[in-house]
């Protein structure tokens, strides 16, 4: 049984990195609402409370039954949750006369106790709370403090409870790996053994049990998540695995036959499905971006449900969900509010009836990465940067037709292409062409033209939850654009996407 952490999210921003952190230690962990947790099982070893937007002090505040972890588990409280359990033990939380926000240090740390081990005094760490602790109970004992927050960190006495007022999570808490260390290894008794190989074998071991001799279809997209998704279905059921490559006409240039002939080496069974005319025939005269999604959507579940039944008694649709598509479904307050529908979740019509499998389902995008480089996946599959489910019918803004697709899929390519001969392609997130519904005046030779606009974006991320747009080198930028307006007829202007998210998204539509 594999053991785990449970972290309890209160709904702050920094929860997902708690889990990152936790994972880089080569530690499982789980996030779970406040409002839905999980049953306790012997695998827990122990639970992190996360910060909240929340003060304690609201009448909304969020709440929980502190008996079901507190004094059960090993448990570290942090801001939010260090004030929470002090209120509810009979300690003070008062609102700051200032709110305490970025780096302050340590001037205080009772380096005996198992938390702060190896943490030493003047250790930088970062505030971000507006509520502080005033006052603690007798059996509470206070381990470290800074020059403006006497209760930075307590210890409630002959127990395994700990919280902090600070964030160990983010980078700017320099010792923050230690402390969360120091919790997770000596205080919990994590072992450490949850790596990109105990994944492959365990995930492996688990699909061969759970499907047996049944068939099951997957949507291969070329991507990064179901490449790692297929070969690990693959490794476990071989030849009952049925990979779908269906051909939307929205894919990068040349992208089908490029992707069909990449999988060639891994023996997996795949068909190759052309669509282009139905998807393109389907979108025309349609300009929401919403509705555009919808119909890519539908027409996709069509022909991947006619290429199934085709198959014989498959029992099992395969998916490369990923857990940034769980929590973002799955959030403190319910569903987050539709920004724009998912590819991944969110069910299946009901005449597919098919149970559903999502081998990738608990891991972030690098873990991905990672457990595909333990399957032998070759790196330019590995390093793909992520394509949206609908494709090109989303990086071009307004009605899609053919001409657009082949003007956009032109000047992608000349784009990325400039990026990986430049070195910069694997230092960006994500990177694309947008095809813009703007037409602007513009002279080649001696003539006036009047032609469309493409947009570039390229952003950093860690997993597009939040990304910066990159500042690629103005001579990267020049050539690019000069090869774009001179090689792709119906070019005349390239302008450059210098939005962040939030809060923009990384796609424009």
């Amino acid at each position: 049984m594999q053991e785990k952490i449970i972290i309890v999210d209160f709904g702050s921003q920094f929860t997902q990195l708690i889990a990152r952190r936790v994972r880089e230690l080569n530690i499982y962990c789980e996030i779970y609402p406040y409002n839905n947790l999980p049953e306790v099982t012997p695998d827990v070893k122990g639970v992190i409370f996360s910060g909240s937007p929340y003060s304690v002090r609201q009448e909304d505040a969020p709440q929980i039954d502190l008996s079901k972890y507190h004094l059960k588990y090993p448990l570290l409280a942090v801001c939010y949750g260090a004030q929470y359990i002090a209120q509810h033990a009979g300690g003070a939380v008062q609102a700051s006369s200032t709110r305490e926000y970025g780096r302050a240090n340590l001037n205080f740390v009772n380096q005996e106790n198992k938390l702060f081990k190896g943490i030493n005094i003047n250790s930088q760490v970062w505030m971000s709370h507006g509520d502080t602790i005033t006052e603690v109970p007798e059996h509470f004992e206070l381990i470290a403090s800074t020059e403006s927050v006497k209760v930075a960190a307590y210890h409630i006495k002959d127990s395994d409870t700990y919280a902090i007022q600070f964030h160990p999570e983010v980078t700017h808490s320099i010792d923050g790996k230690i402390l969360l260390e120091n919790f997770l290894v000596d205080i919990c008794g994590c072992s450490q053994d949850w790596t990109s190989a105990a994944f492959v074998d365990t995930t492996i071991a688990e699909l061969k049990q759970t499907l047996g001799d049944d068939k099951v279809v997957l949507a291969l997209s070329g991507g990064v998540d179901s490449s790692v998704a297929a070969v690990l279905l693959h490794k476990a059921i071989g030849k009952n695995l049925h990979c779908i490559f269906v051909d939307n006409g929205l894919l990068r240039k040349n992208e089908y036959e490029s992707v069909l002939e990449q999988y060639k080496d891994f023996g997996l069974n795949i068909k190759g499905v052309d669509a282009k005319d139905k998807f393109l025939g389907q979108l025309a005269g349609v300009e929401d971006p919403e509705q555009k999604r919808k119909i890519i959507g539908r027409v996709f579940i069509e022909v991947f449900d006619e290429e199934s039944h085709q198959i014989q008694d498959v029992k099992w649709l395969a998916q490369g969900t990923i857990y940034p598509d769980i929590i973002e479904s799955v959030s403190v307050k319910g569903p987050s509010a539709t920004i724009k529908s998912h590819h991944n979740v969110g069910g299946l019509p009901d005449f597919m009836k098919l149970k559903v499998v999502e081998p990738l389902k608990t891991l972030f995008k690098d873990e991905v990465r990672r457990v595909g480089s333990t399957l032998g996946l070759e790196s330019f599959i590995l390093g793909r940067h992520p394509f949206p489910g609908p494709g090109l019918g989303i990086r071009i803004i307004g009605e899609v037709t053919p001409e657009k697709v082949a003007i956009l899929q032109d000047a992608d390519k000349i784009y990325i292409d400039n990026l990986k001969e430049a070195g910069l392609y694997d230092k960006v997130w994500q990177a694309g062409a947008i095809f813009l519904p703007v037409r602007s005046v513009g002279v080649m030779g001696d003539e006036r033209t009047y032609e469309n606009v493409i947009a570039l974006r390229a952003v950093e991320s860690l997993d597009g939850m939040t990304a910066d747009w990159c500042h690629l080198p103005y001579p990267v930028l020049a050539k690019i654009s000069n090869d774009i307006i001179n090689k792709v007829k119906g070019i005349n202007r390239v302008v450059y996407d210098i939005s962040s998210k939030p809060p923009a998204t990384i796609e424009w539509e």
